[in-house]
């Protein structure tokens, strides 16, 4: 097969180009909660650099950086103050530097986050072109006169209240899908896409091995900033991701930029649909390799609500994006990420019976399943949800403008509200890392660390699970080795057997001449489960209990119990 540039490429037997990201996995660290190694209570890059040798152990070939750059966090870094700078409380360009080596030299590559929808409000460019409507910045950002005295249309933000905030020195208003302290760029200005074209190149320059890019589809706006329209549905992210020069603008960012180096893209991809995923990753189209959906970590969310969810449910939606995107089409597979729960409360069982379990049998699917497994620190160790009592414990800006909008004005008692943002809230991610059974998990020498440790530190944590051969991390790797020397597992085709069986999600992976059974299940009830007619299993390759039986015709599943059988 020949790639959009003529070039020939090796492919599989069913059409899909290989690619190093399409066989790699990825690591997120969010840095102010891996490890701290100054003992100022937040974690830094030399925490990072210091424990390369934990993550290259797990069998990971990527390491994403959630953002390190100067910021005044309003909203925990995604609000850039210097694009060419590091956070002061992570360090300097020194120990980024030697973070960036420490990372090679152990035949790992790195991505960082690429925050261009927004700036800070204290970015150089925001505080020049808030002055006057002709200084050189003076467009950089979207600003809009009153209209009929109030907000220039009716577009909502993410963390409450009206997307647009009046300046009192410019005397109108600049658009924020974000915090007010987030203005968004003006992308329809060709120097706005040059500077971040030059900031790119600036980190790629440096060695990084390319880009997470946060909210990507937001970055195209209709400049007439129409109100909602009649039948709006409460979530603008569909609004927001329809930009007009949307396209145009990934495809000049390829070519200028990304084309120019061997580098993996990963677009946030709120508000884009499975239908209109081709138009962003096709590998004809020139844009980006791959996107994430929301569609299953959301799946038990309305807002800021939960909602009960089931296994049907799940799996429709692995079926739906694996029936609707072809060969030159690659997904991603996560379960959580520093916007999201932990992945056993979310979607495992957290209880000390079954929480090493079912974490076990999440890294089976997500190891097993078609798309680049990006696994977010702790995933490894089973790492749980905080205990949330009172809304003063959490940080998250987000949480707080929701508490005022729906709390403090009797729409919703406090009760009902901390009830739901307990099992839905991205604080539940950012909690400290938990290194040993040491005060505050060992994260930071600190009395007290930027966030609150989780009090199961004790038991759970990595010297623990590195010292235990049957823990979360060991089963990890063990997955991660099997992925690797396993090219049915990352290119194969993939089969649902059962969609509609309530508690079983059993699988098959075939790249010919190879085929894998995976059998989950996905409940603390004992299951028997019976497979499709003609499965006979050669091998049990492996599980996360001591299954030793070879035959598929009836298997016996213990609670949470998982297997991968080679057909």
């Amino acid at each position: 097969m020949e790639n959009s540039h003529g070039v020939k490429e090796d492919t599989t037997a069913n059409g899909y180009a290989k690619k190093w990201w399409k066989e790699a996995v990825v690591y997120q660290i969010y840095p102010r909660s891996f490890k701290d190694s100054n003992g100022d209570g937040i974690g830094d890059l030399p925490g990072i650099t210091s424990q390369l040798d934990y993550i290259k152990g797990l069998g990971v070939d990527v390491i994403w950086l959630s953002p390190h750059f100067d910021s005044p966090n309003a909203d925990n870094g995604y609000d850039i103050r210097d694009y060419r700078k590091v956070m002061t409380e992570f360090g300097t360009m020194v120990d980024f530097d030697e973070l960036l080596k420490g990372v090679k030299q152990r035949d790992m590559k790195m991505i960082l986050d690429l925050v261009v929808n927004h700036t800070s409000d204290e970015h150089a460019w925001f505080v020049q072109s808030r002055q006057s409507k002709d200084n050189p910045c003076a467009d950089y950002y979207i600003w809009r006169p009153a209209k009929d005295g109030k907000e220039p249309n009716n577009w909502i933000s993410f963390f409450a209240g009206s997307a647009w905030k009046k300046d009192a020195s410019r005397g109108e208003y600049y658009l924020h899908l974000f915090a007010e302290k987030q203005p968004d760029l003006n992308w329809d200005n060709p120097k706005v896409r040059s500077e971040v074209h030059d900031l790119m190149k600036f980190w790629l320059n440096k060695g990084i091995d390319g880009f997470r890019m946060d909210v990507i589809p937001f970055i195209s706006k209709d400049q007439s900033f129409p109100d909602f329209p009649k039948d709006f549905d409460g979530r603008p992210e569909y609004n927001y991701a329809a930009g007009p020069r949307l396209h145009d603008y990934l495809q000049e960012m390829n070519r200028e930029v990304l084309s120019k180096y061997d580098v993996m893209t990963v677009g946030e991809a709120f508000g884009v649909t499975l239908e209109q995923t081709p138009l962003f990753v096709d590998e004809r189209r020139n844009e980006l390799n791959m996107i994430f959906h929301f569609d299953l970590v959301r799946l038990d969310c309305q807002g800021w609500r939960w909602k009960p969810w089931t296994l049907p449910e799940f799996k429709a939606i692995c079926a739906r994006f694996n029936e609707g995107l072809d060969a030159h089409s690659w997904p991603t597979v996560y379960l959580t990420n520093h916007d999201n729960p932990r992945s056993v409360s979310h979607f495992g069982d957290d209880s000390p019976e079954y929480r090493i379990l079912s974490a076990k049998l999440l890294a089976t699917f997500q190891l097993t399943s078609k798309g680049t497994p990006f696994i977010y620190q702790g995933d490894e160790l089973g790492m749980t949800n905080y205990p949330f009592a009172s809304i003063e414990e959490f940080d998250d800006i987000e949480v707080k403008n929701t508490w005022k909008a729906e709390v403090l004005t009797n729409r919703v008692s406090a009760e009902e509200y901390l009830d739901h943002i307990r099992k839905t809230s991205r604080d539940n991610t950012r909690t400290p890392m938990q290194w040993d059974d040491s005060p505050n998990g060992g994260f930071t020498t600190a009395t007290k660390a930027w966030s609150a440790v989780n009090p199961n530190y004790k038991v759970i944590n990595a010297k623990q699970a590195l010292a235990d051969q049957n823990s979360i991390y060991h089963y990890f790797r063990k997955l991660l080795e099997l992925r690797k020397q396993t090219p049915a597992l990352i290119y194969g085709d993939y089969q649902d057997l059962d969609p509609q069986n309530p508690s079983v999600f059993a699988y098959t992976r075939t790249l010919e001449p190879d085929k894998y059974l995976v059998v989950l299940n996905f409940a603390k009830s004992d299951v028997i489960y019976t497979p499709l007619e003609g499965l006979k299993a050669s091998q049990l390759v492996l599980s996360n209990l001591d299954a030793k039986e070879r035959n598929v015709s009836r298997v016996d599943l213990r609670g949470w119990e998982a297997r991968i059988y080679k057909l």
